[in-house]
């Protein structure tokens, strides 16, 4: 798969101890990701699909693949509130 994510209009994101938090102007809202040190908020910048990004992030530590799968899943369901867009 070769998805990059950006924040949709109207989303911000700030780090935070356990992960991200994400922000929507619609409502307002409060979505928590927990991604530990895995992703961080320049990742939506959509520079890097997922897998590149984790690939470079995990080098030097290796991620279990279940953490991995948890994390897709989740970016999936925020894209599907309209938090972030894949292009």
């Amino acid at each position: 798969m070769e998805e990059r994510y950006k924040l949709a209009s109207g989303s911000q994101v700030r780090e935070e101890d356990f992960g991200l938090l994400f922000y929507t102007m619609d409502g307002p809202r409060l979505y928590f990701l927990s991604s530990g040190k895995l992703l961080d908020s320049s990742f939506f910048l959509g520079e890097f699909t997922f897998e590149q990004w984790v690939q470079k992030r995990t080098e030097q530590s290796p991620v279990r693949g279940s953490k991995v799968f948890k994390l897709r899943k989740a970016l999936d369901q925020l894209r599907e509130k309209g938090v972030i867009v894949e292009y």
